[in-house]
């Protein structure tokens, strides 16, 4: 390998971290505190602007063990404490709120500013030692024969700011870079699931209504009256509304093309839930069009390499669960690499070790979305036939997903629900 120019502290590390988003950063810190050599790499300079701001309240403890409560405790993003949904008449359900679960430890999280709390996770991960550098583009994984002809991650190559390029060694390599998933795509491991090919148009408004008290802060999931679409209503600092519309790409960005603008407002109409909530609100960003396909990789992990967040893989946007997994997946990927360095073994077996744990939760996730999307399914019918199952239910909108009993919801939902095949 060629030696790195100066910009870089070292020309070997630990561990290399490709992308500063959630999942980069959490596995980025936890590797640091465990006393090893850490780099992370972004392309982007932050803060920069996401989407994606609601967090659920399973993350409280990665966000924990990060050392972050303290600094979101302070922060002015708002509270929040249950997630609502709205029929396509308008008609509100009951809040389900975090607390109804028995053993919620911590009932309440925060609905984030992204560009704001992506800054705050690097700056937390260069405050645990992580070496982190903005504005550096990685241009390949590259990799070397392994045992039995095996491929091995070795290392990156890199394009810095001044455009020169350099190669840097690692043990391993962490691919947190999103939806760009480098690994991947080289490796041809992306799996869509084709029932879930959605589109998602945003914009944000200041000025929208917001209930009251503990509810203030709340999730609104809102269907349009033919059903085709939803909205989600997210409460944002300084009286803002991340607002934005999710359905099946060929009809949201549908052919003849429409501006994404005027497809929102047509939407909007159709929502009655939501344009009370808009009436005396100004918009105060150009919409946005994001792909929200579900996909995910046919394997979590190799020889000196893992996948994290969304270049893992990625589930509907509908409950929030994008931060949570992205999250979730950092710190479990964390604790595999620690061990796997502690104990000389960097093969795909050992650093693989939790995807069987994380599938499932993933899997408990996309079938609630598939139930959602079920026009002949009903949230409200399912409990009433089956009351035994609300905390079953809460406990997924919470993030509870990696326990014991977590696939009995889905036993009696399946005879009201079409739910997908398994993934696991």
């Amino acid at each position: 390998m060629t030696s790195p120019e100066s910009v870089f502290d070292h020309s070997e590390y630990d561990t290399i971290v490709i992308g500063g988003g959630p999942a980069g950063a959490t596995a980025a810190t936890l590797i640091a505190q465990a006393g090893h050599r850490v780099l992370l790499l972004e392309r982007d300079q932050f803060p920069r602007h996401k989407v994606g701001e609601s967090l659920m309240p399973a993350c409280w403890d990665t966000l924990e063990r990060l050392g972050m409560i303290d600094r979101l405790q302070e922060s002015h993003f708002p509270k929040k404490y249950s997630v609502q949904f709205f029929s396509r008449n308008g008609k509100a359900s009951s809040p389900f709120y975090f607390s109804d679960v028995s053993c919620a430890d911590h009932p309440q999280t925060w609905q984030v500013v992204r560009s704001e709390f992506d800054h705050m996770m690097v700056e937390n991960a260069r405050a645990h030692g992580v070496e982190v550098h903005h504005g550096v583009n990685v241009r390949e994984v590259l990799f070397a024969e392994g045992e039995n002809g095996s491929q091995k991650a070795v290392g990156v190559r890199v394009r810095t700011e001044d455009g020169s390029t350099t190669d840097l060694a690692s043990k391993v390599v962490v691919d947190a870079s999103g939806q760009s998933a480098m690994i991947s795509r080289r490796l041809g491991l992306q799996e869509d699931d084709p029932k879930l090919r959605n589109a998602s148009i945003y914009t944000y408004f200041k000025g929208g209504q917001r209930d009251e008290g503990r509810d203030e802060g709340a999730t609104l999931i809102m269907h349009t009256q033919h059903q085709k679409t939803w909205f989600w209503y997210i409460p944002q600092p300084d009286d803002t509304v991340s607002v934005g519309v999710v359905g099946p790409q060929d009809y949201l960005v549908r052919p003849p093309k429409r501006p994404p603008q005027e497809v929102f407002e047509e939407e909007l109409l159709q929502c009655p839930g939501l344009l009370p909530r808009l009436a005396a609100a100004q918009q105060t960003r150009p919409v946005q069009v994001l792909r929200d396909f579900t996909y995910k990789a046919k394997q979590r992990a190799g020889d000196g390499w893992v996948l994290v967040g969304d270049a893992y893989g990625f589930v509907d946007p509908l409950y929030s669960s994008g931060v949570f997994l992205a999250l979730k997946s950092g710190e479990m990927a964390a604790d595999a690499i620690h061990q796997a360095l502690e104990a000389g073994d960097l093969s795909a077996q050992r650093l693989g070790t939790f995807e069987a744990e994380f599938l499932r939760g993933m899997e408990a996730i996309r079938k609630l979305v598939y139930a959602f999307y079920d026009r002949d399914f009903s949230f409200a019918q399912f409990l009433e036939r089956h009351p035994e199952h609300r905390e079953d239910l809460v406990h997924i909108l919470i993030g509870n997903v990696f326990r014991d009993g977590v696939d009995d919801l889905f036993k009696p939902m399946a005879e009201m629900a079409k739910l997908p095949v398994s993934w696991a």
